[in-house]
């Protein structure tokens, strides 16, 4: 038996799902600030 339709959104919803939550998690990602070498190097 195949899972037919039912199984095809399953795995549609969880991509999505997915795709959602890598765009929210590059959003965080980008607010972080690294220092640089010569910030570090003032301290």
């Amino acid at each position: 038996m195949s899972p037919g339709i039912l199984g095809f959104t399953v795995v549609a919803l969880m991509g999505f799902a997915l795709f959602l939550l890598i765009k929210s998690m590059n959003k965080q990602i980008s607010k972080i600030e690294v220092p640089h070498e010569a910030d570090l190097d003032k301290k």
